[in-house]
């Protein structure tokens, strides 16, 4: 789903006609801008039914470049992880 497919989607899912493609697109960008500040501020973000976004850390570790095949070393980084609820896990 791209996200013109998710802002098209959340218009017509609103009963309300007052509700445009720009309106819906502006709600779907603060939402997710909330979500990301939310993630960086309390390392977390959970949504009932739905799961839980967490940040997570990778260490250090070798990898090999794959057009030469020479070894080099990739930093340690953080990343967001997901795990679905039991809701969303069982209904797949």
């Amino acid at each position: 789903m791209t996200k013109d497919d998710l802002i098209n989607a959340v218009t017509k899912a609103v009963k309300d006609d007052s509700v445009s493609k720009r309106l819906a697109g502006d709600i779907i960008d603060a939402t997710f801008d909330a979500i990301g500040k939310s993630i960086k501020k309390d390392k977390r973000f959970a949504y009932p039914g739905f799961g839980t976004f967490t940040v997570r850390t990778r260490k250090a570790r070798k990898g090999r470049n794959p057009q030469t095949g020479e070894e080099i070393k990739i930093k340690a980084s953080k990343t967001v992880g997901f795990k679905p609820a039991p809701a969303l896990k069982n209904s797949l």
